[in-house]
């Protein structure tokens, strides 16, 4: 590392909990910089076709995770990135951990997760759900409806639908389809209050993932009648399983216990920051904490994540929250269920076989190379718009079971002109969302890019030019664990606020990328249709889409239950030896 240290200087942790691995970060509380760290994949990563455990099948739109890889990060990454930044682990005065989120689980009450109790390893609904399970969007779908008919108030607070992703839906799911672990689950706690309760000991419900994914609004949340009405069973659901005094960003959890001490190396005592999120974590990260900053934290799937001063209902939206980034301020949140996704899944399972001997024979990955072509093209080229619902939507239109499109495909189509157009699909998503967010009062003045695709320089001049603004972006290529490392030195009570903190170790280089004007009419000119497929798709036109996935579900679903079928003998083949068709 460029940046030195002394014994006077004091440090801080930032573990980061993404969606295959978790990275720890050292942090100089005087200045933020960042002198170590260390990455460790979890060892089961995401199980969305079996349990590691025992091999049981799992349905279509499964993602599930095992907690021993959460504890393994603060095993072997804290006190590796300790190393890395060669300081005195006696220096660490602060630890704070970020999430991704609604990944939920249940657990008994001294939380234990149920998938470590004896007996239910080979129970999928005992194991953590990680934010892309959408297998609990019928229930989402009921739950909305209800939440509508009722004209329940805080349904609007989400833009009029909450998602199959968060803790409702996901309940909702547990109860109906395995009752018993519904029954024996003391707790439905996010991962972000439950690793927090590893390392202090300290039971905590977070003020973010409990106003983003746990609706709780204005004091409480909702109803025992309501939730009756979903199912009897669950009318004790919040009660029961959820509540627990809500505590603010920034604040002090409790302190690091001897036995999380002896996990991460570093002294038992230290100050444990409130859990937290990490697309809302990234905002402070990067110096955004004024009324109309919005980031977009980039990555498999984007967050956008915005403060302000006021209360809006913006429809789509997956949430706005008093204190859910900042205290003091009302935190507005969108998103979009795959973006990195897509690219990865294109370059993956959609590429002839001569761009990866290409790509080899250059030593680049497909990706540069598709971008290198990609970026030769003029913009409208190609002729094509995609829709970016690979993974479903999350905003503005909430349906995880929407699915991808690409319009204008011909003989003479080449793989990186798809490549681009895919690209453009996602910034025309981002697109929606920040004129909405103008469109219900809440503009947006700046537009900051974090996350790992900000790399990507034709994807920001893509951005840059579609939203016809400049693009600011983070100085760090750890926002979430900047993030959190912030939060820990407040925890720690080195600063009195996240503000404070924030502008002392936040990192902002701002409007790096501008509109092309060109480019940008031509944009127009696209966004307009893709306008016309996102509401014909996604707003009644035409119900397509969802009848497909209909169909698809109810044909694995029947060759599962036969015992006679063998199912696919050949995809496996497929995917393992060419990477796809």
């Amino acid at each position: 590392m460029a940046v030195s240290a002394n014994k006077e200087d004091r440090y801080v942790i930032g573990v980061d909990f993404g969606t295959l691995s978790g990275r720890a970060l050292v942090v100089r509380v005087s200045d933020g910089a960042e002198l170590g760290t260390a990455v460790h994949e979890y060892r089961h990563g995401v199980m969305d076709r079996e349990l590691a455990a025992t091999g049981e099948p799992l349905p279509p739109d499964w993602a599930l995770q095992d907690p021993a890889d959460y504890r393994a990060v603060l095993r072997v990454a804290v006190p590796a990135a300790v190393r890395d930044a060669g300081i005195d682990p006696a220096a660490v005065i602060g630890i704070a951990t970020d999430f991704t989120a609604c990944t939920v689980l249940p657990a008994t009450a001294d939380g234990t997760p149920l998938c470590m109790m004896p007996g239910l390893e080979g129970r999928p609904h005992a194991y953590p759900k990680l934010w892309k399970h959408h297998a609990a969007q019928p229930h989402a779908d009921r739950i909305n409806t209800l939440a509508h008919e009722r004209k329940e108030p805080w349904i609007e607070r989400y833009g009029g639908k909450i998602s199959s992703e968060w803790e409702y839906a996901k309940g909702l799911q547990l109860l109906e389809e395995d009752p018993e672990v519904y029954a024996r689950a003391d707790r439905w706690i996010e991962a972000a209050d439950w690793i927090i309760w590893q390392l202090s000991g300290t039971e905590t419900r977070n003020a973010c993932t409990a106003g983003y994914k746990g609706i709780w609004q204005d004091g409480h949340y909702p109803s025992r009648d309501f939730l009756a009405a979903l199912n009897p069973g669950f009318a004790g659901f919040a009660a029961d399983k959820l509540e627990h005094p809500i505590s603010a960003l920034g604040t002090r959890a409790g302190s690091l216990t001897a036995e999380a001490a002896e996990w991460t190396g570093l002294p038992e005592g230290i100050a444990v920051a409130v859990g937290n999120v990490d697309a809302h974590v990234t905002a402070p990260a990067a110096g955004a904490v004024e009324p109309g900053q919005m980031v977009a934290i980039m990555g498999t799937s984007t967050c956008h994540v915005m403060n302000s001063d006021g209360l809006a209902e913006i429809p789509g939206m997956c949430g706005v929250v008093d204190g859910g980034i900042v205290a003091g301020q009302w935190g507005y949140e969108a998103g979009q269920s795959s973006v990195g996704d897509i690219f990865a899944w294109f370059t993956e399972h959609a590429v002839p076989g001569s761009y990866r001997d290409e790509a080899s024979l250059r030593g680049i990955s497909v990706h540069d190379l598709l971008t290198e072509e990609a970026a030769a093209q003029p913009a409208g080229a190609h002729g094509l718009v995609a829709l970016d619902w690979f993974g479903g939507n999350r905003s503005v239109l909430v349906d995880h079971h929407l699915s991808g499109a690409i319009v204008g495909l011909t003989l003479a189509t080449r793989p990186a002109e798809i490549y681009r157009a895919l690209l453009e699909s996602t910034a025309f998503g981002t697109r929606v969302i920040v004129e909405s967010f103008g469109s219900a009062g809440v503009p947006v003045t700046e537009f900051i890019v974090a996350g790992g695709l900000l790399k990507n320089e034709l994807v920001m001049q893509i951005y840059a030019d579609v939203l016809r603004r400049p693009l600011s972006m983070i100085a760090s290529d750890q926002g979430p664990a900047l993030g959190s490392a912030i939060h820990a030195a407040v925890a720690a009570g080195v600063y009195p606020d996240v503000p404070a903190a924030a502008q002392a170790m936040g990192k902002l280089r701002r409007e790096v990328y501008h509109p092309d004007l060109a480019n940008a009419a031509v944009y127009d000119e696209l966004y307009a249709e893709y306008v016309t497929l996102h509401d014909y798709f996604g707003r009644g036109g035409n119900d397509s889409m969802h009848r497909l996935r209909a169909l698809r579900d109810r044909v694995v679903s029947s060759r599962a239950d036969d015992p006679d079928d063998p199912g696919d003998t050949t995809s496996g083949s497929l995917d393992d030896e060419t990477g796809g068709y």
